[in-house]
Formats: structure tokens, C-alpha cells, sequence
């Protein structure tokens, strides 16, 4: 399965159902944060599995919390909210509240929210890479490159497939993350991407006229 069909699927759906239901939130806004905060999150792992003592940890983790079971049982995702949180703090550390911030700002969603939200959505991104590492058979040592093929071909797809917003969102939020060099992906995703998005607006395009568009214009 790929990134694009976890996020546009129904395990992408059923994500966005719940967290309608639980924050009285837009599942269209849920499913833009999911379209960004996703590749984020993978970005972030990516750099850190470089070093090799976060690659066994993530390795360690994937093994022994991450089956992807929760693809299939979305069930889980309420009673691993608490785990989730600590996922993120780990993956983004000092840095947690500026992306949280950035994402509250680009996808309309309130920052109470945020971190509530993606909270849900972490022990899925770590139950997606479980299985794809599982499917591959991959150790420690081949994570960074299974994670930049993850988000390699979900840049592919999404640039293939530019038919709605949501795509629209994934291709630009790829394209941007992959093209950019600094090695920082909160630079290079929310900073030339999201930010960029918004410095774009007046002349058009942008993410946030792609955000406007799968709200309706809003």
C-alpha cells in the first residue's frame, strides 16, 4: 500500500471520521493536515534513522509496538492517543510546538487541537512504516532508505494523479520536502512549502490556495 492510498483510503477515512467526530472538526481539514503532517513526520524519521542508534531504536520500536495492525482497526486509535504524543515529542523534540504552530496556521485547524489530532495520527504513520518495513524485510540499517522510498513514490503518484486537491496537496508537499536541500524537513516541507504557499497567495497557487480548494473556496 502506498502513502497515498493509506491517506486517501479508508484507513485515511476512518482517521478523519473519528477525528471529526471527537473535535468537531471538518474531516476535509483533518484530511489536509493528514496530507501534510504525514510526509512531515516521515521526513523526520528519515533524517534521524541516519544516525544509527535512532535507526535501531525506531527499528526496536517498529518490531515491538508497530504490526499495522491498526490499518486494519482503527479502533485503536483513541487508546493509543497518549502513545501517540510521545511518538511526536520524540520525532520532532525541540521543535514540536513550531510545527504545530505552522500547521495550525495553514490548515485553519486550532492549535488546541493540533497536538490532539496529530496525536491520533502518529501510532498510524508507525503502524504504516511497520508493515512496509515487515513487507520488505528490512533492518535498522535499510530504514532511511525505505523511508525516502515511501516518500519518493508518493510523490510520484500524487504528481501523476493531479486530479483534486488532496493530490494536488500530497505533490506539492512532496515535491517541495524532496527538492529542497537543507537537510531540515520543517524547512523543507512546512518552511518552503507551507510557508512559500503563503507568500504565494497574492500572485496565486501556493498551499494555501490548494487548502482553499478542498475546502471549497473557504
Amino acid at each position: 500500500m502506498s502513502l497515498i492510498d493509506l491517506l486517501t483510503g479508508n484507513t485515511g477515512n476512518q482517521v478523519a471520521e473519528q477525528a471529526e467526530n471527537k473535535f468537531g472538526i471538518s474531516k476535509n481539514q483533518i484530511i489536509a493536515l493528514l496530507a501534510v503532517a504525514t510526509p512531515l513526520v516521515i521526513s523526520y524519521l528519515r533524517n534521524k534513522s541516519q544516525d544509527a542508534k535512532e535507526a535501531e531504536a525506531l527499528n526496536n520500536a517498529l518490531d515491538k509496538d508497530h504490526d499495522g495492525s491498526i490499518l486494519n482497526d482503527t479502533s485503536q486509535l483513541e487508546s493509543r492517543q497518549n502513545e501517540g504524543g510521545s511518538i511526536l515529542s520524540h520525532i520532532f523534540g525541540s521543535e514540536k510546538n513550531t510545527v504545530e504552530n505552522q500547521l495550525s496556521q495553514n490548515t485553519g485547524i486550532s492549535i488546541d487541537k493540533i497536538g490532539p489530532i496529530l496525536a491520533m495520527l502518529a501510532p498510524v504513520i508507525m503502524g504504516y512504516i511497520g508493515k512496509e518495513k515487515q513487507q520488505n524485510n528490512v533492518g535498522a540499517g535499510g530504514l532511511g532508505d525505505l523511508l525516502g522510498g515511501i516518500l519518493g513514490g508518493a510523490q510520484n503518484q500524487a504528481q501523476q494523479q493531479q486530479s483534486n486537491p488532496l493530490n494536488d496537496i500530497l505533490g506539492s508537499v512532496l515535491g517541495g520536502g524532496q527538492s529542497q536541500s537543507s537537510g531540515n524537513p520543517l524547512n523543507d516541507i512546512l518552511g518552503s512549502v507551507l510557508g512559500g504557499g503563503q507568500q504565494k497567495q497574492q500572485g496565486g497557487g501556493g498551499i494555501g490556495d490548494l487548502l482553499g480548494g478542498l475546502f471549497g473556496g473557504k
